[in-house]
């Protein structure tokens, strides 16, 4: 192939200028042009231009103008080339030599050689030129041209398409992702734990049930004592909106912000999502909206193919690779995100408006140290049915006391999935998200803290569908359970090194979130038994051990179903959640779900550990908020869209 400069007007390069030359700028250029109406470019002079929004972005967002139009008229404002890859496309070592990722993160695309030089391909000027000193380290002399945007990062994902999805599945390095635990190892470790609880069943029961029942009241207690330090926290600082959301004005400038929407089989929820992402009050020539969709699933692309999107919000496709997980798809978008702060949302979620102003506000006003913010998850269909009642009590409870005090007291806080922010910096420093770990998000949150980062929860709600169909929750539950244990294996393969990285405090905060939740779960069975004595029925440690003992155990786990209900009810002291308040006591039959969802768990754990158990979504679509909840806040920014 000829990688020299073609002679066809629509691939042709400007012979370089010489002497110095002042373009045009862009709004006085497209103007002249007929391209930008009078009232419009009045308004972008005059606007209050936020440093991180660029002219490109904000016409863009406008719909002023279509991207590949665009990169056109820079190319003839500037006086330079405009290459068409359909029918000149790139030498392809210049793109393994720059690496696909570098490529899709820079916005360009190393074409061809012509005349020694390296012929740089981008859409915007600014891609060009703040990668320019690094790009001149690799391929030393260079020229720029313009090319179509979707051509161009199409041509890179399919051309390295398995080296991105390599990247995907790797970019967490081996000794903290769980893709080389030896779960051969692990599997016969299990096996012969099992065998030998039943041979010790078998010849020593009661033993054995003290055994079970003494680590279970441990664990059960040290649970206890943090729900309640979480909660005497939570009554002392008050609502979670008083938690550190200073509020003040800092004068920064709006960061741009890139969304994330993972989506696999998700028509039902589209109008949804759709309408919810519109009603977003940030800057949309500040804000990326990615839809990260799997390859094959066909009927989301289908019912995407009908929808028109604002510019916006772009949809990417992720090639099939050797697993399919969240985690994955979200490293794979990550590469394609413009922003420097990174959220994620899930297709059923309804954020409120004005949710990314508090976050771009709540960084601003932050520490570096300050890698996640996470907002508050909630349920739009609490009232559906009992399960969802309760899903609802365990989320508030979760949310507004146990994880804001975790951060409180400098523990370790398991991410949920969704209304996550990041910088985008510490993120990409960490490796982005264990794309083999189905509770990526749990594990995330403990390698921000090994890090020496640390996660706040920010008062903004977001509210989701509470899965409320037995079967769906406990398999949503399983997963989530079975996540767990492999995070803990995956951070206790080295202790003394765990125990280096987080200090004496929060490892034992690391052994009571992920340990002593997965012991508490395994072994309520156990503790439930004591109700037989409460019954006056027999025991299986009555007469074995000294009374006082019994019912000391006995008693320990009637008092921890006391504090989960006066906790529960403490959350759910608010207006919204006021309603739930009577059916607090009902979650002494919820959480036996749980359990079996534990069980479930473990045995995937054996035999499948890297499968992710899909939530359906769009079950109670009638009962999901179709406006916004909260007033926008005033818009200070050119946007549209």
């Amino acid at each position: 192939m000829d990688y020299n400069t073609p002679s066809s007007p629509t691939g042709a390069l400007q012979a370089p200028r010489t002497g110095h030359w002042d373009p045009p700028d862009l709004l006085g250029f497209l103007t002249e042009a007929n391209l930008l109406p009078p009232a419009a470019y009045l308004q972008l002079q005059n606007r209050d231009l936020d440093g991180n929004a660029s002219e490109s972005d904000t016409l863009i967002s406008l719909g002023l103008i279509d991207a590949t139009r665009l990169a056109q008229l820079q190319a003839e404002r500037l006086g330079e080339g405009y290459i068409d890859l359909t029918y000149f496309p790139p030498n392809p070592d210049l793109l393994k030599i720059l690496g696909p990722a570098n490529a899709l993160q820079m916005g360009v695309l190393p074409w061809r050689l012509s005349a020694d030089v390296t012929v740089i391909l981008t859409d915007r000027p600014e891609h060009y030129d703040d990668n320019q000193s690094y790009l001149r380290q690799i391929f030393g002399p260079m020229r720029r041209a313009f090319t179509c945007p979707d051509q161009m990062r199409s041509y890179i994902t399919t051309t390295e398409d398995a080296a991105l999805i390599h990247r995907a599945e790797h970019r967490v390095a081996a000794r903290e992702s769980c893709r080389d635990l030896n779960f051969k190892t692990l599997h016969v470790a299990l096996c012969s734990l099992i065998a030998l609880v039943a041979l010790a069943g078998a010849f020593a029961p009661a033993i054995t049930f003290l055994v079970f029942a003494l680590w279970g009241t441990l664990t059960l207690i040290a649970n206890m004592a943090l729900k309640l330090a979480t909660a005497m926290l939570f009554l002392h600082h008050g609502a979670l909106a008083s938690l550190k959301y200073r509020g003040r004005t800092t004068g920064a400038p709006l960061p741009k912000i890139s969304i994330m929407v993972p989506l696999f089989k998700e028509s039902a929820m589209m109008s949804h999502l759709l309408t919810h992402l519109r009603q977003l009050d940030y800057p949309k020539n500040l804000l990326q909206v990615i839809l990260v969709m799997e390859r094959d699933d066909i009927t989301t692309a289908k019912t995407l193919a009908g929808v028109k999107l604002p510019p916006w919000i772009t949809t990417i496709n992720v090639p099939n690779g050797t697993i399919k997980t969240k985690p994955r798809a979200l490293n794979y978008a990550l590469d394609h995100c413009r922003g420097s702060i990174i959220g994620v949302y899930d297709a059923e979620d309804a954020p409120e408006p004005g949710q990314l102003r508090k976050v771009a506000r709540h960084f601003a006003e932050s520490d570096e140290k300050l890698a996640c913010v996470q907002g508050t998850l909630d349920f739009y269909n609490s009232r559906s049915n009992w399960l969802s009642r309760c899903f609802t009590i365990e989320y508030a409870t979760w949310f507004r006391i146990v994880l804001p005090g975790l951060a409180r007291l400098k523990l370790p806080v398991p991410l949920g999935g969704t209304t996550l922010f990041f910088r985008r910096h510490i993120l990409e420093e960490l490796g982005g998200w264990d794309a083999h770990n189905v509770t990526e998000d749990a594990d995330l949150g403990i390698r921000l803290t090994r890090f020496g980062y640390h996660t706040e929860l920010l008062p903004t709600v977001t509210l989701e569908e509470a899965n409320c169909r037995g079967w769906p929750w406990i398999r949503q539950r399983s997963r989530w359970l079975k996540g767990y244990a492999v995070t803990w294996a995956v951070h206790m393969r080295a202790p003394k090194t765990l125990l280096r990285d987080l200090g004496l405090w929060q490892f034992f905060g690391v052994q009571l979130l992920f340990a002593g939740t997965l012991s508490q779960f395994l072994l309520a069975p156990v503790l439930w038994t004591f109700w037989l004595a409460f019954l006056a029925l027999p025991h299986p440690l009555t007469g074995f051990m000294p009374s006082w003992a019994f019912y000391t155990l006995g008693g320990i786990y009637l008092m921890s179903e006391v504090i989960n209900i006066i906790v529960g009810m403490l959350a759910c002291n608010q207006a919204k959640h006021r309603h739930l308040l009577k059916w607090v006591p009902s979650l002494h039959f919820y959480f036996p779900l749980g359990s079996m969802a534990a069980y479930k768990g473990f045995l995937e754990l054996l035999y499948k550990p890297f499968y992710w158990d899909k939530t359906a979504h769009g079950i109670s679509l009638t009962t999901a908020p179709t406006a916004p909840f909260t007033k926008p806040e005033r818009q200070h920014h050119v946007s549209g869209g």
